[in-house]
């Protein structure tokens, strides 16, 4: 509902919901719908400009001399507009971190933080990450166990390597995304085949088909870069497989029955071990370095030498305290794929520790579990809870559910209380001041109201608010 709903918001030219969308509900603006057009797209064939700029300001993806930057150039028809596309730069870095996995692994590639491995070709260096190329590529891990065993430097010196391919390879391979000179797609289809890449080469040539017809089909326009976007499921999938290397033997359940499973002959070259209950997790510095102020300030600026572990002499052991490992397998998958599973039992605990570990990604994902328990009983426990840790979206939705059962909680003490915290709580309030909480409940009550039975309904509530609003001598 909410993708529906920014389609329509850029539609009509909403920007005030459109942000509440993007900042709030967390909504991809560069989503597309079934006619493969994305919400900046609509609002520059509606032509509004604000919107566009707001759009532009988010991180909507409108390069130069791509698909999607000459559809929506060839869709707008002001010149304010064009003129703000023209002068389009790239994803700000803001956007970018929208989304915690892409934006890390990017930044994993481009930055190459605790890289084991380099390639150079032809005079050009490329810092890489054995254990993500392995996870992404059976051909990559086949050579880092034979040809290329053991070896930090490995040189490429055939002639029809391209540095540029190469470098758009290990882009994809890190990001499941591609930015790349149309010229120099034959040389990535190349890479690609030797690399044994089946999936990527049909994903390229789907591209280049559909970018071919439009061409075609807009006489004048001239696409110079081809670019794939990222299929986060796919990514994810693959970086679940390190967090699953990841897991002590004895905590592995069913993985070796699975046909497909490259479980056993998949080595992840961990440098650093966390033990929790006794338990070794093997892991990588660059993902809970990079993932987590928390473990960089751990392993990094504060950790001295101490334990190793004895079956790998060169990896550090640290022991994790006040953590039981079952929590810990939830922090170590969002950490590696930006998804777990949470449950109702294990929720808050999860939530704690992501807290503590700083993992603001995590306590998102929580926030959403516990939004689909709110209920009668506990909304004002989970919208305390929202207030504590900052989860402004499940806030909201508690808010909203109070909106509806509002006649009953105004006979709640607690209710009562909070309230009289919540205008308490605004330094130098005067008498007439605003509550924030009360005006959110204002706000739900109201919206959205059509029917003459639903205003009169909303009046009811209102009244009833304001009742005890004149009881507890708060005017607002």
């Amino acid at each position: 509902m909410d993708v529906y709903d920014l389609f329509s918001s850029c539609k009509k030219g909403d920007v005030s919901r459109v942000r509440y969308l993007v900042e709030h509900r967390d909504v991809d603006l560069n989503v597309r719908d079934k006619w493969d057009s994305t919400p900046l797209y609509y609002a520059c064939l509606c032509g509004y400009e604000e919107l566009v700029q707001y759009l532009l300001a988010s991180g909507a993806k409108c390069e130069a001399n791509t698909f999607d930057g000459e559809r929506c150039m060839y869709a707008c028809l002001q010149d304010s507009i064009r003129r703000l596309l023209k002068e389009y730069k790239c994803v700000s870095m803001h956007a970018m971190q929208r989304d915690d996995l892409n934006y890390f692994l990017h930044m994993l590639l481009e930055q190459g933080q605790h890289s084991d491995v380099k390639f150079l070709i032809h005079g050009q260096t490329f810092q890489a990450h054995r254990c993500v190329l392995s996870a992404r590529s059976e051909y990559f891990s086949h050579m880092f166990e034979s040809k290329w065993q053991g070896k930090n430097l490995i040189t490429l010196k055939h002639p029809l390597i391209n540095p540029a391919a190469f470098g758009a390879i290990m882009q994809f391979i890190y990001t499941g995304r591609m930015d790349i000179d149309i010229s120099l797609v034959e040389d990535c289809r190349r890479l690609a085949k030797q690399c044994k890449m089946t999936e990527f080469i049909e994903e390229l040539d789907n591209e280049c088909k559909q970018l071919y017809e439009f061409v075609f089909n807009k006489p004048g326009m001239c696409v110079k870069v081809l670019t794939l976007e990222p299929r986060s499921c796919q990514l994810q999938e693959e970086m679940a497989q390190l967090a699953n290397c990841a897991l002590p033997s004895e905590l592995i359940v069913g993985f070796g029955e699975l046909p497909f499973n490259r479980f056993d002959t998949f080595p992840t070259y961990p440098d650093i071990c966390f033990r929790v209950e006794g338990y070794n997790f093997l892991c990588h510095k660059a993902f809970f370095c990079g993932r987590s102020d928390y473990f960089k300030a751990l392993l990094e600026d504060h950790f001295s030498e101490g334990e190793q572990l004895q079956s790998q002499p060169s990896t550090s052991v640290i022991t994790l305290h006040n953590i039981s490992h079952e929590v810990f397998i939830h922090v170590m998958y969002y950490i590696y794929t930006n998804s777990t599973e949470l449950t109702v039992e294990n929720v808050l605990d999860v939530l704690c520790v992501a807290d503590i570990y700083l993992l603001s990604g995590l306590k998102r994902l929580c926030g959403k579990t516990l939004a689909m328990t709110i209920c009668e009983d506990n909304v004002l426990c989970l919208w305390k809870t929202a207030k504590l840790f900052r989860l402004s979206r499940l806030e909201d939705h508690c808010i909203e559910y109070m909106a509806k059962i509002i006649e009953l909680l105004v006979e709640q003490p607690e209710f009562v209380e909070i309230i009289k915290e919540d205008a308490g709580s605004l330094e130098d309030r005067h008498e007439t001041d605003s509550v924030p909480l009360v005006d959110e409940i204002r706000y739900h009550i109201a919206g959205n109201v059509q029917t003459y039975s639903e205003i009169e309904e909303a009046n009811q509530k209102l009244e009833a608010l304001e009742d005890l609003l004149c009881s507890i001598n708060i005017d607002c």
